[in-house]
């Protein structure tokens, strides 16, 4: 019983010995591979970033040049959340303030609602999707002949 247990225990430490000496082979080579392939890949430019929209960080917005009015008019009542689970047009925005306004004591806007309704209605505006392809039209159908 007792070989049988020293067996395991010499077994369990060449085991461990070789898989740490074995990883560090791998890590070493991993390392020279890394800085091989940093070497070859060049920073993307501008162009390539363009099609991707950039999000504010504090408030996952879309930064625009009139975000920072749709910060201080809107994130002191309710979550950006909101606003981005929300796709209305100009004037559904502008139903939607005043139903804040009726309902829940928004203040007057006053000459910053232009600057908020154009910043929603170029951002967060209702989007067309397509769930299915359009029909197939002239199609030329011919018999299926099974023999």
């Amino acid at each position: 019983m007792k070989n049988s247990s020293n067996q395991i225990k010499i077994t369990f430490i060449i085991f461990l010995v070789l898989g740490i000496t074995l990883s560090s082979f791998r890590r070493e080579a991993q390392n020279s591979y890394n800085v091989s392939l940093k070497k070859n890949i060049k920073p993307l430019s501008h162009a390539a970033l363009s099609d991707t929209t950039k999000k504010d960080p504090e408030t996952g917005l879309i930064v625009d040049e009139n975000l920072y009015m749709v910060k201080a008019q809107c994130t002191g009542c309710h979550s950006t959340k909101l606003i981005m689970a929300n796709h209305f047009t100009r004037d559904g925005w502008k139903q939607k303030i005043r139903w804040m306004q009726a309902n829940h004591n928004l203040w007057e806007l006053g000459d910053t609602e232009k600057q908020v309704l154009d910043y929603l209605e170029k951002n967060y505006a209702p989007v067309q999707m397509v769930s299915r392809r359009a029909p197939l039209k002239d199609i030329q159908w011919y018999d299926l002949k099974l023999n």
